[in-house]
């Protein structure tokens, strides 16, 4: 049996007297960064999903189209599936935080405690009236039925909020004090709502909602590409674009929000985000490029672009990551692609956007549909594309917010390294997630395959009634 001591770091903590090895450090960072990259997607889907099927279902009601009711339902019934295995995956990750990070949990749980128990709340609100919204269908009138799924729209965007605030804390540390190294007067709302809070959270959720919708058109674009061009497909196309569409510019703003706040708050994050090894002004933007000896190789520059996007004038100084020792860079060169592909994965987004807008636009004036044009297969392509470059966005997304941070997992306090668990065996629960992941992974597309080929489609004339959608 080991015996008991205590970990070095900023602060005692008892832990097993057994230091953590490197293999014990990438093995918990490996198994925690695939449970969230796996988790973050179905969650996604989570908060946004309900909203284009409520969107679907009053839509439905209002204009009595048999297409959008058996769309709102096929889509019901896709979101109850993935609440399910959103639940499981989210316990996963709430064992893993004890689990593997005890040093972090240990001194600050009670710090960050507040946040995890409303999103408890919130998660027990959404199951209820997800319950009533399935069950309840043929039940409730239509009205009444459409009124349940507001609470399910309202608790999956207020989980996604309190858990995003936990990860904000960890970004910016608040709410407690350090007293002879113990943690005391805490202030758990000070910590919920600390300054990275409001960036972070409407970034995340302005994130489900694109994803969730870029997906969902991704699908009936396939569908419609292979000729299923009836009045249900192209409903299942046009709804989650144009939400998409909608979303994305507002998107891209808070994005530039997000950055600027960290060039005040996190300035080390944005020199690895953008490779600026140097304080300085007239600092350039990089695109591309690797990190060399002293600084981003074989990028693009624009000349004082960084400065003229943080401050507006090329005089702006731009801190460098010659302000810390090396040994807490972050991985330049994984943080720089992570941020330049999600980026340009957004202005991707945004032109289809735009794409779309013109389309729009143009059969107003000249009438038919935008599928029956010239170029309608192109976009239909690039849609079916833009669900799966939608998902690299939001991991790359995450993975800057994540590697960005490092070597901190509470930055500016406590360090990856003293925060994981020392205890072994930490590989083979490594390999064990994997195992388990996998198989939830082959049960879920299993089954949403299982229910989309089990409901029949409407019968609709290739020349249906489209009045309800003036954009395909």
């Amino acid at each position: 049996m080991n015996d008991v001591g205590l970990a070095s770091g900023p602060w005692p903590v008892l832990v097993l007297a057994r230091a953590a090895t490197e293999a014990d450090l990438s093995a918990a960072r490996a198994q925690m960064g695939f449970s969230l990259a796996w988790h973050i997607v179905v969650a996604c889907l989570g908060v946004g999903l309900p909203a284009l099927t409520l969107l679907a279902e009053w839509l439905g009601i209002r204009r009595d189209d048999p297409s959008l009711k058996l769309l709102a339902r096929r889509w019901a019934r896709a979101m109850g599936v993935l609440f399910a295995v959103g639940a499981v995956s989210g316990t996963i990750l709430s064992f893993e935080m004890g689990l593997l990070w005890p040093g972090l949990m240990g001194r600050f749980g009670q710090v960050i405690g507040l946040p995890f128990a409303l999103e408890g709340i919130a998660f027990f609100i959404e199951a209820i009236f997800l319950g009533i919204y399935l069950y309840a269908w043929d039940r409730l009138s239509p009205r009444r039925h459409l009124l349940t799924g507001i609470p399910i729209v309202v608790a999956g965007t207020a989980s996604a909020f309190f858990v995003v605030c936990a990860n904000a804390w960890m970004n910016q540390p608040r709410g407690y004090t350090l007293r002879e190294g113990k943690v005391v007067q805490v202030d758990p709302w000070a910590a919920m709502l600390n300054p990275a809070a409001p960036p972070q959270t409407v970034h995340m959720i302005l994130a489900a909602f694109m994803v969730a919708s870029f997906l969902t058109a991704s699908v009936y674009a396939v569908a419609l590409l292979r000729g299923r061009r009836d009045a249900y497909h192209r409903a299942g196309f046009a709804i989650p674009f144009a939400f998409g569409a909608v979303v994305t510019p507002f998107q891209i703003v808070v994005g530039d929000w997000a950055a600027r706040f960290l060039a005040d708050y996190q300035p080390m994050k944005l020199a690895a985000i953008e490779g600026v090894y140097h304080t300085g002004s007239h600092v350039p933007l990089t695109v591309g490029g690797v990190a060399g000896k002293d600084g981003l190789e074989y990028g693009l520059e624009v000349p004082d672009g960084l400065s003229l996007l943080v401050g507006y004038r090329p005089g702006t100084v731009v801190r460098g990551l010659n302000e810390v020792p090396r040994a807490q860079w972050p991985a330049v060169t994984g943080v720089h692609w992570a941020f330049d592909l999600m980026v340009a994965v957004g202005f991707f987004l945004l032109g289809l956007g735009l794409w779309l807008l013109l389309a729009w636009w143009r059969t107003r004036r000249s009438g038919g549909a935008l599928l029956d044009r010239r170029g309608s297969r192109l976009l239909l392509a690039l849609v079916a594309l833009a669900g799966p470059a939608s998902v690299v966005a939001l991991e790359s997304g995450w993975s800057v917010t994540e590697l960005g941070r490092q070597p901190w997992i509470v930055y500016g306090v406590m360090s990856v390294r003293d925060a994981v668990n020392p205890a072994p065996g930490l590989m083979t629960g490594l390999w064990l997630v994997l195992v388990v992941y996998a198989a939830m992974t082959a049960a879920t597309w299993y089954v949403l395959r299982r229910l989309a080929r089990n409901t029949a489609v409407p019968a609709a004339p290739q020349d249906a009634d489209v009045r309800g959608y003036p954009v395909v």
